[in-house]
C-alpha cells in the first residue's frame, strides 16, 4: 500500500518551476525529511497490519512483554536472538539444537512451515502468504532487536556449589567403584574392569534390553557414556545429553553451535568433576557444563581448526586440571598437550608433542621446517598413576603421513609413550616405538596400567598398543618391554610406500583403534579386540605441500574389499604373554571390551551386535541386534543393587563405515 503523502505526483510538483540553486538546495531537504516521513509512515502502516496479523496468529501462544512466557517463549528482541535461548523457557530439543538465530529470512523460512525449517518442533505452524509473514516480521522487529553481542554473551552462570560429585578421593577410588563409571576407560588405570558378578555366564542368556535413547543424527558415534549417581552422560557430534541410567528417560540435552571451521565431528566423551562436564569440540574449543541442569559454564578455544586441529579425546581431570590435547594430525598441525584449570578453562601448562627449536627432541628432525606441521595427535584416552603423579600420552603419527623423506629423523615424540609430571607439563620420560612412520601407525594406547608379580617381584607395568597390530607390555619403572606380540595380521610390516605401491598388513585400519584392551585383575588376563584389514600404500609422486585445514598425507592407501576384512579378540596372560585364547570375528572389532568378576566379557561388532561373551574361552553367550553398528564405548555399572550394560550403537566413522543414527541401550536381566 503507498500513503497518500508519498505519490510520485506530489514529490514532482513540490519542485516544478524551482532553477535557484538555494531553492533546489532548500527542495532537496524537503524531499529528504518528505522521503524519511514516507518511510517511516510505510513501516508504521506494515508494523500496524503485522500487529493485526500477529495478534490473530500468534498472540494465543506468544507475549510481547520482556522475561514474561506463555506456551510459547516472549517474543521481546526475539530479532537477532539465537534459538531457544529465551530467558526461562523450556524448548524442545529440536529447537534449542537448531543452532538459528532469529533474523528476517530465517523468520520468513521458520514461518513459511516451522516443521520443514526445525523438524521435531513443537510448533507446528504455516503461514503461505508472504505478505503476511513479512507484515509479523516488521512488527516482530518494532520489539527490539538483540544485538549480536548480547546474543552471543552467556549469561552468567555459577559454578557448581561445593562438594559437588565426583570429588578427587571418588575419582581414585574409581577402580573397585561399582556403582559409577566415572572415565573414558572406566578409571585413570584404564583397566575397563566392573567388580560386578550378577550379571555371569550362567544367565547371560537371560539379558533384555530395558531402555533405549536414540538421537535424530546419524553421526560417528565413538563416545564412551559416563555414569554418576544414576546419571549418564554421552556425546553426539555437537551435543551433550545426560539421561537416566535405568530408564533412559533425558534430563537435559546441550549442543555446540560451533563458531568456526570443523575438520571432524567424532567425540570419544567427556569427563565429570565437582559438579563439572568438560568436553572437546570439533571446531577447538574446550567447554564445560553444569552436570545438574546442561547450562554452559565456560568455553575456550585452545586449538586452531585453519592449522588442522580439531578435539576429539575424552578429556582427563585430575584435582583442579582438565589433561587435553588436539588431533588432526593427518592435516599437518604441530600438536601439544595442556592442562587447563577446571573452573575457568585457563592454560596452566604445556608441553610441546611435536618440540620447538629449543626443546628436547627437536634434533629429531633433521629439518626444522619440517616440525612446523610434523602432526603427533590426542585422539585416545590418557592414563595416569595417581600414587607418582605421572601422567601417559599416547602419541600419534607424524606428517605427512606416508612420505617419510618430507621428515627424515626419529621424528619425536610421535608413535610414542610419552610421560609427564601430571601438576607441571615437565617431561619424565619417553619411549618411541616406530621412528619416522611412514604408515600412519598411531600409537592409541597406553592403557590398562596394572601391578603384578613376576619372578617374586612386584612390577608396575603398562599394555601398549596401537595401529601397527602389537601389544606389548612394559615395566613403567625400568621401561624394558617384557613381552610383544601381534594381535592382527602382520606382513610386510617394514616396506615403505612407493609410487607403484606396497601391500602392508595392517593396513590404514588395522591393529588397535580408539578403544583399548580390557584387564581383569582377577585372572590377570588383558583382553585385546583388533582389527584385521590391509591395504596398498602409495606414495605421492610430487612432494606434498601443506594447504591449511587439508589433509596432508603425502601418498594414499587403497584398503583391500571391505568384505575381507575381519577382527580379532585376543586373551592374553599380562604377565608372560602366552596366548590363552583367540577368536577371529566376521567383522572388524573397534567397540570397547569390558571384563568383570562375573567372568563374562561385553563387547559390540559392526554387524549391530551388542554381545556377552565367556571371559574363558571367547564362546558368545548373548548378542542383541541393536540396529546401528557399535564402535563406541561398552559399560557396566549398579543402581539400587540392579546391574546395568550400556552399548552405544550407531554410524561408526566414514573410513569404517556403520549403520544407524546415534543411540545408546542398556541392559539387564529381569
Amino acid at each position: 500500500m503507498i500513503h497518500p503523502q508519498c505519490s510520485e505526483r506530489h514529490l514532482r510538483s513540490t519542485v516544478a518551476g524551482e532553477n535557484h540553486a538555494m531553492q533546489a538546495a532548500a527542495t532537496w531537504l524537503v524531499l529528504g525529511a518528505m522521503a524519511f516521513s514516507c518511510s517511516r509512515a510505510i513501516a508504521q502502516a506494515d508494523a500496524a497490519a503485522g500487529k493485526t496479523a500477529f495478534a490473530n496468529q500468534c498472540s494465543s501462544c506468544h507475549t510481547t512483554e520482556p522475561g514474561k512466557n506463555a506456551f510459547g517463549p516472549s517474543l521481546a528482541r526475539v530479532v537477532g536472538r539465537r534459538a531457544g535461548t529465551a530467558p526461562g523457557y523450556k524448548y524442545t530439543d529440536a529447537m534449542a539444537n537448531s543452532g538459528l538465530t532469529w533474523d528476517q529470512k530465517t523468520l520468513d523460512s521458520f514461518l513459511t512451515s516451522t516443521t520443514a525449517k526445525v523438524p521435531g518442533t513443537a510448533m507446528a505452524v504455516a503461514l503461505p502468504n508472504a505478505s503476511e509473514r513479512a507484515a509479523i516480521i516488521g512488527y516482530l522487529e518494532t520489539l527490539g532487536v538483540t544485538t549480536s553481542a548480547q546474543a552471543q554473551a552467556p549469561a552468567a552462570v555459577e559454578l557448581p556449589p561445593p562438594g559437588a560429585g565426583p570429588t578427587q578421593d571418588e575419582l581414585n577410588h574409581a577402580p573397585s567403584d561399582t556403582q559409577n563409571w566415572m572415565y573414558a576407560s572406566k578409571d585413570y588405570s584404564g583397566q575397563r574392569f566392573v567388580n560386578l558378578a550378577q550379571i555371569n555366564t550362567k544367565n547371560a542368556h537371560q539379558l533384555r534390553a530395558v531402555c533405549m535413547i536414540r538421537s535424530e543424527t546419524a553421526a560417528p558415534t565413538q563416545t564412551n557414556p559416563i555414569v554418576y549417581k544414576g546419571v549418564m552422560y554421552a556425546t553426539v557430534d555437537t551435543t551433550v545429553v545426560a539421561f537416566d541410567a535405568t530408564t533412559c528417560r533425558k534430563r537435559w540435552t546441550y549442543k555446540w553451535n560451533a563458531t568456526g571451521h570443523a575438520i571432524s565431528p567424532t567425540n570419544r566423551g567427556v569427563a565429570i568433576k565437582d559438579g563439572i562436564l568438560v568436553r572437546g569440540t570439533s571446531d577447538g574449543h574446550l567447554i564445560a557444563l553444569d552436570m545438574d541442569k546442561g547450562r554452559l559454564l565456560w568455553s575456550r578455544q585452545i586449538a586452531d581448526s585453519q592449522a588442522g586441529q580439531f578435539l576429539s579425546m575424552p578429556p582427563l581431570i585430575f584435582e583442579d586440571l582438565v589433561l587435553y590435547g588436539p588431533a588432526g594430525a593427518d592435516f599437518g598441525p604441530k600438536n601439544w598437550v595442556g592442562a587447563f584449570k577446571l573452573t575457568t578453562g585457563e592454560q596452566v601448562w604445556r608441553f610441546n608433542l611435536i618440540p620447538d627449536d629449543s626443546e628436547p627432541g627437536a634434533d629429531s628432525w633433521r629439518d626444522a621446517q619440517a616440525r612446523q606441521h610434523g602432526g603427533g595427535s590426542l585422539w585416545t584416552p590418557l592414563a595416569l598413576d595417581v600414587a607418582k603423579g605421572i601422567l601417559y600420552l599416547p602419541v600419534g603419527n607424524p606428517a605427512p603421513d606416508f612420505n617419510g623423506a618430507v621428515r627424515t629423523g626419529d621424528d619425536l615424540y610421535t608413535d610414542s609413550v610419552v610421560a609427564l609430571d601430571v601438576h607441571t607439563g615437565k617431561l619424565l620420560w619417553y619411549r618411541q616405538f616406530i621412528p619416522n612412520d611412514t604408515h600412519d601407525s598411531d600409537l592409541s594406547q597406553v592403557s590398562p596400567l596394572f601391578t603384578a608379580k613376576i619372578g617374586g617381584k612386584s612390577r608396575d607395568l603398562m599394555a601398549i598398543s596401537g595401529k601397527d597390530g602389537l601389544l606389548r607390555v612394559m615395566d613403567r619403572d625400568t621401561r624394558d618391554v617384557l613381552f610383544e606380540l601381534p594381535i592382527t595380521t602382520r606382513e610386510n610390516v617394514d616396506a615403505a610406500p612407493t609410487v607403484e605401491g606396497i601391500h602392508r598388513c595392517p593396513g590404514l585400519l588395522g591393529g588397535m583403534e580408539w578403544n583399548g584392551p580390557a584387564y581383569s585383575p582377577v585372572t590377570k588376563t588383558i583382553y585385546v579386540a583388533a582389527v584385521d584389514w590391509c591395504g596398498t600404500f602409495k606414495l605421492a609422486a610430487e612432494k606434498p605441500e601443506f594447504v591449511p585445514a587439508a589433509h596432508y598425507y603425502g601418498g594414499a592407501v587403497i584398503p583391500d574389499a571391505r568384505e575381507t576384512s575381519r577382527g580379532w579378540l585376543t586373551a592374553i596372560d599380562g604377565t608372560t604373554g602366552k596366548v590363552r585364547w583367540h577368536q577371529q570375528w566376521p567383522t572388524p572389532l573397534v567397540a570397547a571390551v569390558t571384563a568383570t568378576s562375573g567372568g563374562v566379557l561385553f563387547t559390540g561388532d559392526l554387524n549391530n551386535d551388542f554381545l556377552v561373551l565367556d571371559a574363558a574361552n571367547g564362546k558368545k553367550l548373548y548378542s542383541f541386534n541393536t540396529g546401528g553398528s557399535i564402535g563406541g564405548g561398552v559399560i557396566s555399572y549398579e543402581v539400587g543393587g540392579k546391574q546395568y550394560v550400556a552399548t552405544t550403537s550407531g554410524v561408526v566413522s566414514g573410513f569404517f563405515g556403520g549403520s544407524g543414527t546415534s543411540a545408546v541401550i542398556v541392559f539387564a536381566l529381569p
